[in-house]
């Protein structure tokens, strides 16, 4: 039985039936189970003990069973990581703390605790990023406040090539990112209600700074930002949220109005004031427990077939 196991054309099956799944699982789809990768994974990890075992070749030279050995670790690890992953995308405004209640386009294996997100803290801060001629994406200097025992905080700054990791999860800062208005509904009757309307992500929506908002209990209200950042496609620019204006124009029903912050429209049923105008950071949050494992596996899996190949060089 073990040597049925260890056979070359399981192997082949196994391979299929993981490239398979790795071309069902391309673009990571919500409605693709996992189970199209662990099970390959799963058959290829047998199929590779009972060939540890059974052959010789493998098991008499130290070198490749150190080298299969680690090849078994990776598929393993493979497997684990895609029972435990989670991905999501999560948009903060300035100011505001993590809340895993905001996560969206989550993917997650069925094994992942997603509770320890709720142990997660930091407060989105200021962010400038960096554009060359031509709207060129430079550097993001991205800034949190995380939570310290004295209660004052610590500032950390990140970018895009290194994340922010806390407690295993991964924070990268994606090309999504904005403005948002701040604004008071307060209606003829009942209490006043003050949110925000992420625009969508700038510059890549320049012109199109738009979006809608139903207040409860009265027509939709539609919204166009006029922004004022300083953008220049000929030169060197920074995108600083800090340095840059925003007029709200309010549309509703036949009414076109533009507010400055602090200013109020008289829309039907109710006032709109215009708070202020912040902005927004999208980041992908990224979970996988076994990541440093891979890479220490790998490392031992080349070892030994560098070991292998340099005591065949000997007996030469």
């Amino acid at each position: 039985m073990i040597k049925v196991l260890a056979s070359s054309r399981l192997t082949l099956v196994g391979m299929l039936l993981l490239g398979g799944g790795a071309i069902l699982s391309y673009g990571n789809p919500a409605d693709m189970p996992v189970w199209v990768l662990v099970v390959p994974m799963a058959l290829l990890a047998l199929n590779l003990v009972c060939a540890m075992i059974s052959n010789p070749r493998i098991n008499r030279r130290y070198g490749l069973l150190v080298f299969h050995a680690g090849l078994l670790g990776v598929v393993i690890l493979a497997a684990i990581g895609r029972l435990t992953h989670f991905d999501a995308h999560v948009e903060m405004l300035n100011g505001t703390a993590f809340d895993p209640s905001d996560l969206f386009n989550i993917r997650k294996g069925p094994l992942h605790n997603k509770s320890a997100l709720d142990n997660i803290r930091f407060i989105q801060g200021d962010y400038t990023i960096s554009y060359s001629p031509g709207i060129a994406r430079g550097p993001t200097r991205n800034q949190v406040i995380l939570p310290t025992d004295d209660g004052e905080g610590e500032a950390v700054t990140f970018g895009d090539a290194v994340p922010l990791v806390i407690q295993g999860y991964r924070f990268y800062t994606s090309f999504h990112k904005g403005f948002a208005p701040i604004m008071t509904w307060i209606p003829d009757q009942g209490e006043k209600v003050t949110g925000t309307v992420h625009m969508p992500p700038y510059p890549l929506y320049d012109y199109r700074q738009a979006n809608r908002w139903q207040p409860p209990g009265a027509p939709e209200i539609k919204f166009w930002l006029r922004l004022d950042t300083g953008i220049d496609a000929s030169s060197d620019w920074v995108l600083d949220a800090n340095k840059s204006t925003g007029i709200l124009v309010v549309n509703s029903d036949d009414q076109r109005i533009e507010l400055q912050p602090g200013e109020i429209a008289q829309l039907p049923d109710g006032q709109l004031r215009y708070e202020y105008m912040t902005s927004w950071m999208g980041y992908k949050v990224f979970y996988d427990p076994t990541l440093h494992w891979l890479f220490f596996t790998s490392v031992i899996g080349v070892i030994g077939l560098l070991f292998h190949f340099w005591q065949k060089v000997n007996k030469n």
